[in-house]
């Protein structure tokens, strides 16, 4: 028969049990603390990007970001308020020049345009009537000085007949102030005719410059208007690819408003925008370089706003390859502005970890195998190299993958 065991005894057995496992416990803890101590403060080699400091050039430049767009872009708009009777295309066709794209309801301009070709046909009539006026009326005054010249000429005639005479003894004194007078008076009449003559002449032609003028201006005011209606026939202004339409058939449209859109995507530029800071180093004429994954594309910074928008100046960027494989009309890209050329500095190969001059915490790769932090302070830049300017030596071997996990270490192991 079996004795009951005491309580005591089983709760000293019950003690050691919870004591045995608290210790297991306790020791597990430890274990697991010196395992993750231990493989935080090493690193594998093979997980690092190392770069080692040396001596050489740094063509200064400054980052900004980019977009592809396309060398060539033109809106059309709709040159009067209408709207859209036919769509002869679709995003994405290709066109070539003057390829149709709409047809616009141009009725009502059409006729007007045709009043206003009869209104020309009549102007014309007009001036021309206007030249033959003038011109019958200053024949008229130019014959009645012709006339007056001559009757001027026949009283000359008598006035030396009139004085040979009463030489003579013949005539009489009366006769010879009679005809002086008739002389004098034609003699005015004449030269009064002549200025009325040269007057007249002025004010005709004077008269006939504003009608021809009135007459050009409106001549001008239509050919605008056939030049509208032209520009109304919706077509492609050259060859390209149709990447926008309004394809609303019976839509209104007014004038000056957005109707279709055609893009020349075999050749690319970039739209660049840049801090207002930096945009003393941006100019054009500036070198760039244009970075599609692992591509490097050559440019020109062609042209520059001049005025700042939300804290950012935009530029363009005329590429020396712009029908590179790469491009595609939309994509971001990071832009380095050239701007300044460092001979014989002390360099390291630019990464993420670098975010503008200052002062940074680096590992460096000493003898034992070890990765030590340094105090370094970095320069200038390019999409390549960082400029050090101090707290590293030649032939130093620089992490310069990222080390966020390990920013609480000192030192680490290298295995």
């Amino acid at each position: 028969m079996d004795r009951e065991i005491p309580k005591e005894v089983r709760q000293k057995e019950r003690n050691k049990k919870l004591m045995k496992y608290g210790a297991i416990g306790i020791v597990s803890v430890v274990c697991m603390a010196v395992l993750v101590s231990w493989m935080q403060s090493s690193v594998k080699k093979k997980d690092l990007v190392l770069s080692t400091v040396d001596k050489g050039t740094i063509e200064v430049s400054v980052s900004a970001s980019g977009e592809v767009v396309p060398a060539f872009e033109e809106i059309i708009n709709s040159p009067v308020s209408t709207r859209i009777v036919e769509v002869y295309g679709k995003g994405g066709d290709s066109v070539d020049v003057g390829t149709p794209l709409l047809k616009l309801d141009l009725q009502s301009t059409e006729t007007e345009y045709k009043k206003l070709l009869d209104e020309e046909q009549m102007r014309r009539y007009q001036l021309e009537q206007l030249r033959l006026n003038n011109h019958t009326y200053l024949s008229n005054l130019e014959m009645n000085v012709k006339v007056s010249a001559m009757k001027l000429n026949r009283m000359e005639v008598e006035l030396r007949n009139e004085r040979y005479l009463d030489s003579l003894g013949s005539g009489t004194t009366d006769k010879v102030r009679q005809a002086e007078l008739a002389y004098n008076t034609g003699k005015l009449e004449l030269e009064q005719l002549r200025q009325q003559y040269e007057n007249e002449k002025q004010v005709k032609a004077a008269d006939m410059k504003v009608k021809e003028l009135e007459f050009n201006i409106f001549s001008k005011g239509l050919a605008e208007m056939k030049r509208t209606l032209e520009d109304a026939q919706i077509r492609s202004p050259r060859k390209a690819i149709l990447t926008y339409i309004n394809n609303q058939v019976g839509a209104q449209v007014s004038q000056g408003s957005q109707v279709a859109i055609v893009s020349d995507l075999s050749h690319f530029k970039v739209e660049g925008e840049i801090a207002d800071t930096y945009g003393d180093r941006v100019m054009a004429g500036g070198k760039v370089i244009v970075k599609i994954g692992s591509e490097k594309l050559e440019g020109t910074v062609s042209s520059v706003t001049p005025l700042s928008k939300n804290g950012v100046i935009s530029f363009s960027v005329q590429l020396a390859e712009d029908n590179h494989k790469r491009l595609r009309s939309g994509l971001k890209t990071d832009v380095y502005v050239m701007n300044a050329v460092k001979e014989d500095v002390m360099r390291i190969a630019n990464a993420s970890y670098y975010v503008g001059r200052g002062d940074y915490e680096l590992f460096v790769l000493n003898g034992d195998n070890e990765l030590v932090k340094r105090k370094v302070k970095l320069g200038d830049s390019n999409f390549e190299y960082v400029e050090v300017v101090s707290g590293l030596q030649s032939g130093d071997q620089v992490v310069v993958s990222d080390m966020s996990e390990f920013r609480n270490k000192k030192k680490l192991k290298v295995k």
